[in-house]
């Protein structure tokens, strides 16, 4: 089986994930890497791979791809996404979709136009732990709590636009808010969801630090749920519990196994990309949850916003 060319665009903290799972995965190949830094392109360079400054110079002259992975800071995914989805490049992005609902949504109908993969990478999707405690489940679910806790100054290395309100999105709601959201859904059967409560601490730039979040899945029996987020978490900690029907709580620690700092991501991009190759195979399978987490996450911003009252904030239809 010939490999898929793949092109990494954007090589920041995360890239370094998707760049050993695709030297992993012999059904892919590296085809090509892109930054503005030229730093950061000089490994690259060295080992002969195709390397470019400008995503739009690899489209116009670099190899031909198979697939691109968008691991930019937040606020270039849609643009990055909106040049590759129109040049007929399946791709394959980093949370969140994009840091505008307006953005996410015109994505999705570009890449429904051109009937090209658009394909949000959800990393905890793949998580052993996850994985184990979902098998188990034997009855249904009546409640879940999501934590995600870091020091997220010991995440971001030389990748200071975390620490950016507008190029991040918001902070901690607008960069692990998608994930955590996600994680939800993925116990509870992919059930859209609405906000119902949130409260949402900044610092003085204004980058929220700490959230909690409260949510409700739509369906006969809503079944209701909470986020913690916390970006001034002494070390890490990411974690499920579910309270069952009967009252059992299971749990899974989403860091089990995986001691080094971040280590359980190695995995978990490993899975990304096997599931972006099965979503290549058959891309009318792939029902993408970007669009859906990111107007969670500004839901939650909204309602956090409103002093006075705490009333639900319901997702559009069209964004599930």
């Amino acid at each position: 089986m010939t490999p898929r060319r793949i092109a990494v665009i954007g090589l920041g903290v995360i890239s370094r994930f998707y760049l050993a799972a695709i030297e992993a995965d012999p059904r892919f190949e590296l085809a090509a890497v892109c930054d503005l830094d030229d730093f950061a392109l000089t490994e690259h360079r060295a080992a002969g791979r195709a390397v470019f400054r400008d995503h739009r110079t690899l489209l116009a002259d670099g190899p031909a791809l198979d697939g691109a992975v968008v691991t930019v800071p937040n606020d270039a995914h849609a643009p990055v996404c909106r040049d590759l989805l129109a040049a007929g490049v399946p791709v394959c992005v980093e949370k969140p979709l994009a840091t505008d609902p307006v953005d996410a949504r015109e994505l999705e109908r570009l890449a429904a136009e051109r009937g090209t993969l658009l394909f949000t990478a959800f990393h905890r999707r793949y998580n052993a732990p996850l994985l184990e405690l979902l098998a188990g489940l034997d009855q249904p679910v009546k409640h879940v709590r999501v934590r995600y806790f870091e020091q997220i100054e010991e995440h971001v290395g030389r990748d200071r636009w975390y620490l950016d309100p507008a190029r991040c999105g918001g902070g901690c709601v607008a960069d692990n808010g998608p994930n955590a959201f996600d994680l939800v859904r993925r116990c509870l059967g992919e059930a859209p969801l609405t906000v119902t409560r949130a409260e949402v601490d900044r610092d003085a730039t204004g980058l929220d630090r700490e959230a909690v979040i409260d949510l409700v899945a739509d369906g006969a029996r809503p079944v209701r749920a909470r986020v913690e987020l916390d970006w001034s978490y002494p070390g890490e900690r990411k974690d499920v519990r579910l309270t069952l029907a009967d009252g059992t709580v299971r749990q899974a620690d989403l860091l089990a196994g995986h001691p080094a700092f971040k280590e359980s991501l190695w995995h978990e991009y490993r899975g990304i990309l096997a599931a972006f190759g099965a979503a290549l195979d058959d891309p009318a399978r792939h029902r993408d949850g970007g669009a859906h987490a990111l107007q969670l996450v500004h839901a939650a911003y909204r309602l956090a916003a409103t002093t006075a009252t705490h009333t639900a904030i319901r997702v559009p239809q069209e964004a599930r």
